[in-house]
């Protein structure tokens, strides 16, 4: 609910991810990526509802009361780089402290062993080891980051939820933290690379699944997204069409509030392809929610 107005979030999203697979969710802000992880942990507001499963483990995420999320998802089976570390550290405890008790708790190591192993989770995530001992409002944003990053990292949980993960970050240390995730694919788990970095995502991704206004269009393997045939619904292409090192073309116009979706295709009124076919929603077909997406190319 938002001003007492009811809004759809996330309508419709349908994807599995398996161990050993990095699918990147991607959109612009504000088109509900976010709000998707959110629903997976149980986290969301009091007033907020979902519909549908979400399934890990035998474990339906979305039905799943607070004791079993605190006690066998949240960190164990499923790790959380948050969008706002800030928000997520502990203010009145150093880094150092949060990670050793992260240890403790899902690990279960001997004390004069966790020190040790906090470090190392430090070191996975690039976060230098002179800044363990000070607390959340020393750091600057990167550094939050990163440390938000080694707490997720611990416990080497089956699925990593990944949201904005690179926020804050210069480029070199982009390249260190996709290199870390990808690691924890390579080595059988799975990860929900959530970015609006397209950079990150095709360095690190199997999948690319894009969403727009609360709804995924379109859903590819990587190696054709981002080379070809490329994106076949035209709000992805239009995505990749505006990096710096593409078109360098942006998007026309804004996207839609969620409150005042158009009725159809959320995406016709920035579309050049749009049609009045577009006023009634696009079924998904091959991967792509589009009534006039782009030809394969190869």
């Amino acid at each position: 609910m938002r001003g007492g107005r009811q809004v759809a979030a996330v309508t419709d999203a349908d994807f599995d991810l398996a161990a050993g697979e990095c699918l990147a969710l991607v959109g612009e802000s504000g088109c509900g990526k976010s709000v998707l992880a959110s629903a997976l942990l149980g986290l969301l507001p009091g007033n907020a509802e979902t519909s549908g499963t979400a399934v890990l483990d035998g474990v339906d995420l979305l039905t799943a009361d607070e004791r079993t999320l605190a006690r066998t998802v949240r960190g164990r089976r499923v790790g959380l780089v948050p969008q706002s570390p800030a928000a997520h550290l502990t203010p009145v405890r150093t880094v150092r402290s949060q990670l050793e008790e992260t240890v403790r708790e899902l690990t279960g190591v001997a004390r004069r062993e966790r020190r040790a192993a906090a470090e190392a989770a430090a070191e996975r995530a690039a976060f230098p080891a002179g800044h363990l001992d000070r607390h959340p409002h020393e750091l600057s944003g990167g550094l939050a980051q990163r440390a938000a990053t080694a707490l997720a990292l611990i416990g080497d949980a089956p699925l990593l939820l990944a949201d904005e993960p690179t926020t804050g970050l210069d480029r070199d240390l982009v390249g260190r933290t996709v290199d870390e995730l990808r690691r924890h694919v390579d080595e059988g788990r799975a990860l929900l690379l959530i970015t609006h970095d397209l950079a990150a995502a095709e360095r690190v991704a199997d999948r690319v699944a894009v969403m727009y206004a609360g709804r995924i269009v379109e859903t590819a393997a990587a190696h054709r997204f981002f080379g070809e045939p490329g994106p076949r619904h035209p709000y992805a292409r239009g995505l990749l069409n505006a990096l710096p090192d593409r078109a360098f073309a942006p998007i026309p116009g804004m996207p839609p509030e969620l409150t005042d979706l158009p009725p159809g295709c959320a995406f016709a009124p920035r579309c050049a392809r749009a049609t009045e076919t577009c006023a009634t929603l696009p079924e998904p077909l091959a991967g792509v929610a589009c009534h006039h997406p782009e030809s394969p190319r190869a």
